[in-house]
């Protein structure tokens, strides 16, 4: 084969996938992820929460601090185990 129908074949095939690469839907790639950021504004509940200073509803910092002590607690210790029993008797046609 000659070598300039080799390149012309090579040329056209970078050319057909240069082309496969164009976006055929630029309006719709235009909007891209809307969906998905109207979604998460709708679930929002209030979009200015971190403008506004407003005081934290919810334990108080002794019984806060209790309550994360006792926590860490139970991971000083396994909880403690207890054997589980079977009965003997079978079932519908045991063996």
């Amino acid at each position: 084969m000659d070598t300039r129908k080799v390149k012309l074949v090579i040329g056209a095939i970078c050319v057909s996938a240069l082309c496969a690469c164009a976006s055929a839907t630029p309006q719709t790639d235009s909007r891209f992820g809307h969906a998905v950021n109207q979604a998460k504004m709708q679930q929002t509940l209030d979009p200015d929460a971190g403008s506004k200073a407003r005081s934290v509803d919810g334990l108080g910092g002794t019984p806060a601090r209790e309550s994360i002590e006792r926590y860490h607690d139970t991971f000083k210790a396994p909880p403690p185990t207890f054997e589980v029993i079977f009965g003997t008797g079978t079932s519908g046609g045991g063996r």
